[in-house]
Protein backbone atom coordinates (compact mmCIF):
# COMPACT_ATOMS: atom_id res chain seq x y z
CA UNK A 1 0.00 0.00 0.00
CA UNK A 2 1.00 3.67 -0.86
CA UNK A 3 2.02 5.85 1.89
CA UNK A 4 0.21 9.34 2.16
CA UNK A 5 2.60 11.78 0.70
CA UNK A 6 3.52 14.80 3.14
CA UNK A 7 0.66 17.22 4.00
CA UNK A 8 -1.84 14.23 3.53
CA UNK A 9 -4.61 15.38 5.61
CA UNK A 10 -3.26 19.29 5.59
CA UNK A 11 -5.63 21.96 3.59
CA UNK A 12 -8.03 24.19 4.02
CA UNK A 13 -11.86 22.99 4.93
CA UNK A 14 -15.04 24.11 2.60
CA UNK A 15 -17.02 23.83 5.36
CA UNK A 16 -19.21 27.20 6.17
CA UNK A 17 -18.14 29.04 9.11
CA UNK A 18 -19.97 28.31 12.08
CA UNK A 19 -21.00 24.27 10.68
CA UNK A 20 -21.97 22.50 13.53
CA UNK A 21 -23.78 19.54 14.69
CA UNK A 22 -27.56 21.33 16.21
CA UNK A 23 -29.80 19.94 18.50
CA UNK A 24 -33.07 21.15 17.06
CA UNK A 25 -33.75 21.29 13.32
CA UNK A 26 -36.10 24.27 12.07
CA UNK A 27 -38.40 25.53 9.18
CA UNK A 28 -41.06 28.30 8.62
CA UNK A 29 -44.27 27.74 7.11
CA UNK A 30 -44.51 30.39 5.56
CA UNK A 31 -42.75 33.81 3.88
CA UNK A 32 -42.74 36.20 6.53
CA UNK A 33 -45.54 39.33 5.27
CA UNK A 34 -44.96 42.64 6.78
CA UNK A 35 -48.01 44.47 7.12
CA UNK A 36 -48.69 47.95 9.04
CA UNK A 37 -51.47 47.39 11.92
CA UNK A 38 -53.59 49.76 13.82
CA UNK A 39 -51.26 50.49 16.20
CA UNK A 40 -48.77 52.27 13.46
CA UNK A 41 -46.32 49.35 13.96
CA UNK A 42 -44.79 46.77 11.00
CA UNK A 43 -46.32 43.21 11.76
CA UNK A 44 -44.16 39.57 10.76
CA UNK A 45 -46.44 36.88 12.07
CA UNK A 46 -45.36 33.33 11.05
CA UNK A 47 -44.24 29.95 12.70
CA UNK A 48 -40.97 28.47 13.23
CA UNK A 49 -41.09 24.82 13.68
CA UNK A 50 -38.35 22.95 15.78
CA UNK A 51 -37.86 19.31 15.98
CA UNK A 52 -35.56 17.92 18.40
CA UNK A 53 -32.63 15.83 16.43
CA UNK A 54 -31.84 14.13 20.14
CA UNK A 55 -32.99 10.63 21.41
CA UNK A 56 -36.40 10.40 22.91
CA UNK A 57 -34.99 9.96 26.17
CA UNK A 58 -33.02 13.29 26.33
CA UNK A 59 -34.16 16.51 27.12
CA UNK A 60 -33.70 19.88 25.77
CA UNK A 61 -34.57 23.16 27.66
CA UNK A 62 -35.05 26.11 25.04
CA UNK A 63 -33.89 29.37 26.62
CA UNK A 64 -34.51 32.04 24.16
CA UNK A 65 -35.55 32.95 20.23
CA UNK A 66 -33.67 36.25 18.29
CA UNK A 67 -34.95 36.90 15.30
CA UNK A 68 -32.24 38.59 13.84
CA UNK A 69 -31.44 40.37 10.14
CA UNK A 70 -29.98 37.75 8.17
CA UNK A 71 -27.19 40.23 6.82
CA UNK A 72 -26.36 42.31 9.68
CA UNK A 73 -27.34 39.31 12.94
CA UNK A 74 -29.01 42.78 14.07
CA UNK A 75 -31.62 41.27 16.73
CA UNK A 76 -34.75 42.47 15.64
CA UNK A 77 -37.40 40.54 18.05
CA UNK A 78 -36.17 37.89 21.43
CA UNK A 79 -38.46 35.67 23.33
CA UNK A 80 -38.07 34.25 26.66
CA UNK A 81 -39.06 32.70 29.80
CA UNK A 82 -42.48 33.22 30.28
CA UNK A 83 -42.97 34.36 27.51
CA UNK A 84 -41.65 32.66 25.35
CA UNK A 85 -43.54 29.45 27.33
CA UNK A 86 -47.21 31.35 25.89
CA UNK A 87 -45.62 31.51 22.38
CA UNK A 88 -44.43 27.99 22.33
CA UNK A 89 -46.04 24.28 22.27
CA UNK A 90 -45.82 20.50 21.17
CA UNK A 91 -47.13 20.29 17.91
CA UNK A 92 -51.20 18.76 18.24
CA UNK A 93 -51.56 20.03 21.58
CA UNK A 94 -55.12 22.12 21.59
CA UNK A 95 -55.04 25.53 21.68
CA UNK A 96 -54.51 26.98 25.30
CA UNK A 97 -57.36 28.89 26.78
CA UNK A 98 -59.46 27.11 24.02
CA UNK A 99 -62.58 25.40 25.53
CA UNK A 100 -60.88 25.69 28.86
CA UNK A 101 -57.96 23.78 27.99
CA UNK A 102 -54.84 24.93 30.20
CA UNK A 103 -51.74 22.50 29.08
CA UNK A 104 -49.44 21.19 32.03
CA UNK A 105 -46.29 22.77 32.71
CA UNK A 106 -44.53 20.67 30.73
CA UNK A 107 -41.20 20.36 32.86
CA UNK A 108 -39.21 22.22 35.22
CA UNK A 109 -38.61 25.39 33.16
CA UNK A 110 -40.94 26.86 31.04
CA UNK A 111 -40.03 25.21 27.71
CA UNK A 112 -38.51 21.70 27.98
CA UNK A 113 -38.33 19.64 24.92
CA UNK A 114 -38.72 16.00 24.76
CA UNK A 115 -36.17 14.22 22.07
CA UNK A 116 -37.71 13.86 19.26
CA UNK A 117 -40.71 15.68 19.86
CA UNK A 118 -41.62 18.66 17.57
CA UNK A 119 -42.83 22.09 18.43
CA UNK A 120 -44.32 25.31 16.99
CA UNK A 121 -43.04 28.69 18.17
CA UNK A 122 -45.65 31.04 17.10
CA UNK A 123 -43.48 34.54 16.30
CA UNK A 124 -45.76 38.08 16.34
CA UNK A 125 -42.68 40.39 15.67
CA UNK A 126 -44.51 44.89 15.94
CA UNK A 127 -41.33 46.56 14.13
CA UNK A 128 -41.82 50.88 14.60
CA UNK A 129 -42.71 52.47 12.05
CA UNK A 130 -39.13 53.75 11.32
CA UNK A 131 -37.80 50.47 10.96
CA UNK A 132 -37.27 48.68 8.03
CA UNK A 133 -38.06 45.48 7.69
CA UNK A 134 -35.08 43.08 7.17
CA UNK A 135 -34.60 41.63 3.29
CA UNK A 136 -33.71 38.04 5.14
CA UNK A 137 -34.65 36.83 8.69
CA UNK A 138 -32.75 34.16 10.76
CA UNK A 139 -33.14 32.34 13.50
CA UNK A 140 -30.58 32.07 16.77
CA UNK A 141 -31.79 29.38 19.35
CA UNK A 142 -29.59 29.01 22.82
CA UNK A 143 -30.75 27.02 25.60
CA UNK A 144 -29.10 23.51 27.21
CA UNK A 145 -29.34 19.59 26.67
CA UNK A 146 -30.22 18.45 29.65
CA UNK A 147 -27.89 15.30 30.53
CA UNK A 148 -27.44 13.27 33.46
CA UNK A 149 -24.03 14.80 34.35
CA UNK A 150 -25.86 18.45 34.23
CA UNK A 151 -26.87 20.89 31.45
CA UNK A 152 -24.86 21.67 28.44
CA UNK A 153 -25.09 24.65 27.00
CA UNK A 154 -25.78 25.31 22.91
CA UNK A 155 -26.47 27.85 20.60
CA UNK A 156 -27.10 28.02 16.87
CA UNK A 157 -28.07 30.15 14.21
CA UNK A 158 -30.22 28.31 11.82
CA UNK A 159 -33.58 28.87 9.19
CA UNK A 160 -32.63 31.42 7.18
CA UNK A 161 -35.94 32.80 5.41
CA UNK A 162 -37.08 35.55 3.08
CA UNK A 163 -39.38 38.72 3.66
CA UNK A 164 -42.22 38.78 1.15
CA UNK A 165 -41.60 42.38 -0.69
CA UNK A 166 -45.15 42.01 -2.54
CA UNK A 167 -47.50 44.52 -0.03
CA UNK A 168 -50.41 43.43 1.01
CA UNK A 169 -53.69 43.92 -0.88
CA UNK A 170 -55.29 47.43 0.36
CA UNK A 171 -59.11 46.75 0.07
CA UNK A 172 -62.49 48.57 0.77
CA UNK A 173 -64.62 46.56 3.40
CA UNK A 174 -66.41 43.72 3.11
CA UNK A 175 -69.50 44.44 5.06
CA UNK A 176 -71.85 47.56 4.48
CA UNK A 177 -71.09 51.18 6.19
CA UNK A 178 -71.33 50.82 10.15
CA UNK A 179 -69.65 49.59 13.35
CA UNK A 180 -68.16 46.03 13.17
CA UNK A 181 -66.54 44.13 15.94
CA UNK A 182 -62.85 42.81 14.47
CA UNK A 183 -62.64 39.67 16.17
CA UNK A 184 -60.20 37.10 16.05
CA UNK A 185 -57.53 38.83 13.49
CA UNK A 186 -53.64 39.09 14.28
CA UNK A 187 -51.91 39.46 16.10
CA UNK A 188 -51.88 36.71 19.36
CA UNK A 189 -53.71 33.58 20.56
CA UNK A 190 -56.62 33.50 18.44
CA UNK A 191 -57.93 30.56 16.96
CA UNK A 192 -57.20 31.92 13.50
CA UNK A 193 -53.61 33.06 14.68
CA UNK A 194 -52.82 29.46 16.05
CA UNK A 195 -54.96 27.43 14.02
CA UNK A 196 -52.34 24.49 13.12
CA UNK A 197 -53.88 22.67 10.22
CA UNK A 198 -52.63 19.10 9.10
CA UNK A 199 -53.63 19.39 5.89
CA UNK A 200 -52.94 16.43 2.56
CA UNK A 201 -50.00 15.56 4.61
CA UNK A 202 -48.14 19.18 5.66
CA UNK A 203 -48.83 21.44 8.57
CA UNK A 204 -50.28 25.26 7.58
CA UNK A 205 -51.80 27.71 9.20
CA UNK A 206 -54.50 28.71 6.66
CA UNK A 207 -56.56 31.36 8.46
CA UNK A 208 -53.49 33.15 10.12
CA UNK A 209 -54.92 36.96 9.26
CA UNK A 210 -58.47 36.28 9.24
CA UNK A 211 -60.93 38.05 11.01
CA UNK A 212 -64.73 37.37 12.08
CA UNK A 213 -66.98 40.25 11.81
CA UNK A 214 -69.69 41.43 13.84
CA UNK A 215 -72.22 44.10 13.36
CA UNK A 216 -72.49 46.15 16.58
CA UNK A 217 -75.24 48.31 17.70
CA UNK A 218 -75.64 51.97 19.32
CA UNK A 219 -75.03 50.71 22.81
CA UNK A 220 -72.29 48.10 22.03
CA UNK A 221 -74.15 45.04 21.91
CA UNK A 222 -73.81 42.26 18.89
CA UNK A 223 -77.40 40.48 20.00
CA UNK A 224 -80.28 41.30 22.29
CA UNK A 225 -83.05 39.47 23.15
CA UNK A 226 -83.36 35.84 22.94
CA UNK A 227 -79.46 34.35 22.42
CA UNK A 228 -80.90 31.14 21.21
CA UNK A 229 -82.59 32.83 18.42
CA UNK A 230 -80.39 34.00 15.23
CA UNK A 231 -82.43 37.16 14.81
CA UNK A 232 -81.45 38.34 18.09
CA UNK A 233 -77.70 38.56 16.63
CA UNK A 234 -77.27 42.26 14.46
CA UNK A 235 -74.96 40.70 11.86
CA UNK A 236 -78.01 38.05 11.12
CA UNK A 237 -78.93 38.50 7.27
CA UNK A 238 -76.58 41.91 7.23
CA UNK A 239 -75.02 42.52 3.65
CA UNK A 240 -71.72 41.49 2.38
CA UNK A 241 -69.52 43.21 -0.59
CA UNK A 242 -66.82 42.82 -2.87
CA UNK A 243 -63.72 44.63 -1.23
CA UNK A 244 -62.13 44.68 -4.72
CA UNK A 245 -63.36 43.99 -8.08
CA UNK A 246 -62.89 40.38 -9.32
CA UNK A 247 -63.76 37.02 -10.47
CA UNK A 248 -65.75 34.63 -8.73
CA UNK A 249 -63.84 31.08 -8.55
CA UNK A 250 -66.23 29.40 -6.10
CA UNK A 251 -69.70 29.29 -4.61
CA UNK A 252 -70.82 26.89 -1.86
CA UNK A 253 -74.82 26.84 -1.18
CA UNK A 254 -77.60 25.66 0.58
CA UNK A 255 -76.31 24.23 4.08
CA UNK A 256 -78.21 25.54 6.73
CA UNK A 257 -78.11 27.67 9.62
CA UNK A 258 -77.12 26.56 12.49
CA UNK A 259 -79.17 27.07 16.00
CA UNK A 260 -77.11 29.84 18.34
CA UNK A 261 -75.15 29.19 20.34
CA UNK A 262 -74.33 25.90 21.11
CA UNK A 263 -71.09 24.52 19.03
CA UNK A 264 -72.21 22.99 16.08
CA UNK A 265 -71.28 19.41 15.40
CA UNK A 266 -67.80 19.56 13.29
CA UNK A 267 -68.86 19.53 10.03
CA UNK A 268 -67.13 17.52 7.28
CA UNK A 269 -63.67 19.33 6.02
CA UNK A 270 -65.85 20.77 2.86
CA UNK A 271 -68.63 22.63 4.88
CA UNK A 272 -65.99 24.13 7.24
CA UNK A 273 -66.80 27.92 5.88
CA UNK A 274 -69.79 26.64 5.17
CA UNK A 275 -71.65 28.65 2.65
CA UNK A 276 -69.25 30.65 0.66
CA UNK A 277 -67.54 32.71 -1.69
CA UNK A 278 -64.57 33.24 -3.52
CA UNK A 279 -63.66 35.84 -5.28
CA UNK A 280 -60.13 36.28 -7.25
CA UNK A 281 -58.76 39.75 -7.37
CA UNK A 282 -54.85 39.77 -8.23
CA UNK A 283 -52.72 36.88 -9.25
CA UNK A 284 -52.23 34.51 -6.13
CA UNK A 285 -54.71 36.16 -4.13
CA UNK A 286 -58.33 35.25 -3.41
CA UNK A 287 -61.07 36.59 -1.02
CA UNK A 288 -62.72 34.34 0.94
CA UNK A 289 -66.52 35.02 2.58
CA UNK A 290 -67.38 32.45 4.75
CA UNK A 291 -70.96 31.07 7.10
CA UNK A 292 -73.15 32.83 4.42
CA UNK A 293 -77.00 32.59 4.98
CA UNK A 294 -78.22 29.74 2.56
CA UNK A 295 -79.89 30.91 -0.65
CA UNK A 296 -78.65 34.57 -0.46
CA UNK A 297 -75.51 34.35 -2.24
CA UNK A 298 -75.86 36.51 -5.04
CA UNK A 299 -73.58 35.56 -7.66
CA UNK A 300 -72.45 32.03 -9.78
CA UNK A 301 -68.76 31.27 -10.56
CA UNK A 302 -67.06 32.91 -13.48
CA UNK A 303 -69.19 36.52 -12.82
CA UNK A 304 -67.07 39.34 -12.67
CA UNK A 305 -68.08 41.60 -10.03
CA UNK A 306 -66.89 45.61 -9.02
CA UNK A 307 -65.92 46.68 -5.79
CA UNK A 308 -68.67 47.30 -3.66
CA UNK A 309 -70.85 44.94 -5.50
CA UNK A 310 -73.81 43.05 -3.32
CA UNK A 311 -72.81 39.38 -3.02
CA UNK A 312 -74.73 37.67 -0.22
CA UNK A 313 -75.74 38.13 3.41
CA UNK A 314 -74.49 36.44 6.87
CA UNK A 315 -75.51 33.24 8.04
CA UNK A 316 -74.65 30.95 10.54
CA UNK A 317 -73.52 28.05 8.68
CA UNK A 318 -70.41 25.45 8.45
CA UNK A 319 -68.69 25.53 11.69
CA UNK A 320 -70.23 28.80 13.05
CA UNK A 321 -71.92 29.41 16.79
CA UNK A 322 -73.26 32.64 15.81
CA UNK A 323 -73.63 34.22 13.00
CA UNK A 324 -70.67 36.81 11.79
CA UNK A 325 -68.78 36.63 8.74
CA UNK A 326 -65.27 34.84 8.43
CA UNK A 327 -63.27 36.91 6.12
CA UNK A 328 -59.63 36.38 4.96
CA UNK A 329 -57.17 37.08 2.04
CA UNK A 330 -56.03 33.41 0.75
CA UNK A 331 -53.16 32.01 -1.77
CA UNK A 332 -55.27 29.25 -3.59
CA UNK A 333 -59.43 29.29 -4.74
CA UNK A 334 -59.45 26.45 -2.18
CA UNK A 335 -59.40 27.61 1.67
CA UNK A 336 -57.75 23.68 2.45
CA UNK A 337 -54.94 23.63 2.05
CA UNK A 338 -53.91 27.67 1.88
CA UNK A 339 -51.87 30.26 3.06
CA UNK A 340 -53.20 33.60 5.03
CA UNK A 341 -50.94 36.29 3.88
CA UNK A 342 -51.98 39.73 5.53
CA UNK A 343 -54.44 42.75 3.87
CA UNK A 344 -55.35 46.24 4.64
CA UNK A 345 -58.26 48.54 4.65
CA UNK A 346 -58.57 51.84 2.67
CA UNK A 347 -59.85 54.15 5.61
CA UNK A 348 -62.39 52.95 8.48
CA UNK A 349 -61.98 54.57 12.44
CA UNK A 350 -61.28 52.97 15.63
CA UNK A 351 -63.96 53.14 18.46
CA UNK A 352 -62.61 51.12 21.06
CA UNK A 353 -61.56 48.01 21.53
CA UNK A 354 -63.15 44.54 23.69
CA UNK A 355 -61.14 43.59 27.49
CA UNK A 356 -60.35 41.06 28.59
CA UNK A 357 -60.37 38.34 25.94
CA UNK A 358 -63.58 36.91 24.71
CA UNK A 359 -63.87 33.64 22.46
CA UNK A 360 -66.03 35.38 20.23
CA UNK A 361 -67.63 32.45 18.53
CA UNK A 362 -69.40 31.83 21.43
CA UNK A 363 -70.70 35.35 22.14
CA UNK A 364 -74.60 33.99 23.05
CA UNK A 365 -72.60 32.09 25.76
CA UNK A 366 -72.14 35.79 27.18
CA UNK A 367 -74.04 36.72 30.07
CA UNK A 368 -75.35 39.75 27.74
CA UNK A 369 -74.75 41.16 24.55
CA UNK A 370 -73.32 44.08 25.28
CA UNK A 371 -69.41 44.01 24.24
CA UNK A 372 -67.46 45.39 27.31
CA UNK A 373 -66.22 47.71 24.87
CA UNK A 374 -63.48 50.62 26.31
CA UNK A 375 -61.31 53.37 24.83
CA UNK A 376 -58.34 52.13 22.77
CA UNK A 377 -54.72 54.16 22.39
CA UNK A 378 -55.25 53.66 18.43
CA UNK A 379 -58.75 54.98 18.43
CA UNK A 380 -59.21 57.62 15.38
CA UNK A 381 -58.89 57.55 11.62
CA UNK A 382 -57.08 55.08 10.08
CA UNK A 383 -55.91 54.38 6.27
CA UNK A 384 -54.45 51.00 4.55
CA UNK A 385 -53.52 49.62 8.17
CA UNK A 386 -54.76 45.90 9.61
CA UNK A 387 -57.63 45.68 12.09
CA UNK A 388 -55.71 44.54 15.22
CA UNK A 389 -57.71 42.04 17.26
CA UNK A 390 -60.99 42.97 19.26
CA UNK A 391 -60.56 46.47 17.67
CA UNK A 392 -64.37 47.90 17.38
CA UNK A 393 -64.07 50.59 13.98
CA UNK A 394 -66.44 51.85 11.89
CA UNK A 395 -66.74 51.63 8.19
Amino acid sequence: MASAGPGHGVGTTRLAPGTQFTPLTAAVLTEPSPVEATDGRTHLSYELITTSALSSATQLRLDRVDVQDARTHRVIGSMSGQELADAANPVGDPLPGANGYTPAPPGPTPTVIQGSQQWIIWIDLALDGDRPVPKALEHHLSGAVLTPSGPSAFEETVQTTPTARTAPLDLAPPVRPGTWYASESCCGNTHHRRGLAPINGRLDVPQRFAIDWYRVGEQGQAWEGDPTQLTSYLSYRQPVVAAAGGRVVEVQDGLPDNPPPVSPTVPPIQDTVGNHITLEVAPGRYLLYGHLHAGSLNVREGDRVETGQLLALIGNSGNSTTPHLHFQVMTTAEFFPTDSPPFTFHAFRVLGHVEPRIWDDNLGLQPTGVLPITPSPYDGRHRKQYPLDREVLKF
